[in-house]
C-alpha cells in the first residue's frame, strides 16, 4: 500500500478522470476527500471509500472556499499530505467570437483554481512538516495552441508554467509539485467538447471524437482509467526526485 496513513484531497473528483484518481488513492491506503462543486457527485464517489472518504463541496473561484475545504479536510482526518488539482473547464471558440465571460471563467477554475488551491495545501503542509505532493492537471493543449481552443489551450499553459514555479519554490519543504498533460479522454466534458465541434466545424454528433481517436498513436483515445497509475506514482515517495514536470499522458500523441 503505498500510500498508507496519507490523506489526500481531488478537486473536481466528482466524476472522470477526477474521480478515478480519487479511487486510485484509495485503492493504495489514502484517505481521500473528494472535492466538488457537484456535491452529489462527490457523495457518490466519497461513499465508495467508507471511513477513508470525505465529500467536500468547493467552489476553485472562491478562495475562501477553497481554503474552508482544506480546513474542513484537516478538521477530519487529521493532516493533508497530497493535493491533486482536477478541477477544470473547457469552452469553445474561434479567436473572433472569444467572449470575455467566457475567459473569464476559463482563467478563474483553471488557474486562478489551480495557483490558490496549491496555496491553501502547501501552507498546511508546511504547517504540519513532512512534506507533501501537489499534482495539477495540465493538458496537450497547454503544449500547443489550437484554432477554436485559444483560451482553454493558454489556461493549460498556464498550469504548466505554474507547475514549474511552485516545483521549485516548494521543494525546498518537501513539496513536490508535477503535472500531467492527458490527451483526449472518453469522458463526460468530451462529449460537450465533441458537440462543441460538431457546431464550429459542421460535423455529425460523435465525428470528432472517432477522429481524434483514431489520430491517437496508441489508436484510441484515453479513458479515466489511464490515469490511475501516474496519479500514485506522483503521490508516493517514488516521485520523491522529481520536481515541476509535466508528463504527458496522451496515447502517444504529443512528444516533448
Amino acid at each position: 500500500m503505498k500510500l498508507e496513513g496519507k490523506v489526500a484531497i481531488v478537486t473536481g473528483g466528482g466524476q472522470g478522470i477526477g474521480a478515478e484518481m480519487a479511487r486510485a488513492l484509495a485503492s493504495e491506503g489514502a484517505r481521500v476527500a473528494v472535492a466538488d462543486i457537484a456535491l452529489d457527485h462527490a457523495t457518490s464517489v466519497a461513499g465508495e471509500f467508507g471511513d477513508n472518504g470525505l465529500a467536500v463541496a468547493v467552489d476553485v473561484r472562491d478562495q475562501a472556499s477553497v481554503d474552508a475545504m482544506v480546513a474542513q479536510v484537516v478538521a477530519h482526518f487529521g493532516r493533508l499530505d497530497i493535493l491533486i488539482n482536477n478541477a477544470a473547464v473547457f469552452e469553445l471558440a474561434p479567436i473572433l467570437e472569444i467572449s470575455e465571460r467566457s475567459f473569464d471563467r476559463q482563467f478563474s477554475i483553471n488557474v486562478k483554481g489551480t495557483i490558490f488551491c496549491m496555496q491553501a495545501a502547501a501552507r498546511r503542509m508546511i504547517e504540519q512538516g513532512g512534506g507533501g505532493k501537489i499534482i495539477n492537471m495540465a493538458s496537450q493543449a497547454g503544449r500547443r495552441g489550437e484554432p477554436l481552443v485559444g483560451v482553454y489551450c493558454a489556461s493549460k499553459a498556464a498550469v504548466i508554467s505554474l507547475t514549474q514555479s511552485a516545483g521549485l519554490g516548494l521543494i525546498k519543504h518537501g513539496i513536490n509539485v508535477n503535472g500531467i498533460a492527458p490527451g483526449v479522454v472518453d469522458t463526460p466534458m468530451w462529449d460537450e467538447v465533441d458537440a462543441g465541434f460538431a457546431s464550429y466545424e459542421g460535423l455529425q454528433p460523435g465525428d470528432k471524437k472517432r477522429q481524434v481517436g483514431l489520430a491517437v498513436p496508441a489508436g484510441r483515445m484515453g479513458v479515466p482509467e489511464d490515469y490511475r497509475g501516474i496519479a500514485v506514482f506522483l503521490a508516493s515517495s517514488d516521485s520523491d526526485y522529481i520536481v515541476a514536470q509535466t508528463f504527458n499522458v496522451d496515447g502517444g500523441n504529443w512528444m516533448s
